[in-house]
Order: structure tokens, then C-alpha cells, then sequence
């Protein structure tokens, strides 16, 4: 039998791994598989979280968009889309670095 490694990963890593999972909306096995790690190194990370600062903030529902919406409508538009933005550079960010992090990994 081959022996494997046991791999540590930072806290900043833990963290943001378990942002991303929780604000993408996408399923666990998903995220976990992107990032290397087992679904349930995932679903710990996150209790253990949640232990230390409360609840998650977890994805918002969207609500429907009319097509002739008023300014206030618009603006709030705006910011929902801008918050998305954010978001999608936080996943993208958590994927270089992750990224980088295996990259580091000797085999």
C-alpha cells in the first residue's frame, strides 16, 4: 500500500473555501472537488466556523426583475448585481490561490 501524506491547510484557505461554498449556492460536492478535498474536510470546516462566529451567511433568494422598473428598482438592481460581482471575484480568488497552493504540493 502507498502511504499518503496527511495535507494541512491554512485557516485563511479553510475559510474562504467555506465562503465560497456557502455564498455560490452550489452543491458541496462540487466545491469540494474543485478544491481537492474531501466533501466532508468541507462540511467540518464549516461547523467548526460556525462554532467560533455564528451563523453563516449563506445565499440570498433572487427576486424576480421587472422590465420597466422604477429608479429606486434600478438602484437596488444595481447593488444586488454589484454584490454578485463581488462574490464571483471571491470564488475566483479562492481558486487561484487554491491553485497555487497544489501547485506547491510536491507528489
Amino acid at each position: 500500500m502507498a502511504s499518503t501524506t496527511k495535507r494541512r491547510f491554512t485557516d485563511e484557505f479553510k475559510r474562504e473555501a467555506v465562503a465560497l461554498w456557502e455564498t455560490s449556492g452550489r452543491p458541496q460536492t462540487e466545491i469540494a472537488g474543485e478544491l481537492g478535498i474531501m466533501p466532508t474536510m468541507l462540511r467540518r470546516w464549516q461547523r467548526k466556523l460556525q462554532e467560533s462566529s455564528g451563523p453563516p451567511a449563506g445565499p440570498t433568494a433572487k427576486p424576480p426583475v421587472s422590465t420597466m422598473a422604477s429608479p429606486a428598482d434600478q438602484a437596488s438592481e444595481i447593488a444586488k448585481l454589484r454584490r454578485e460581482l463581488d462574490r464571483a471575484r471571491m470564488e475566483r480568488d479562492i481558486l487561484k490561490k487554491a491553485v497555487g497552493i497544489f501547485a506547491e504540493m510536491p507528489r
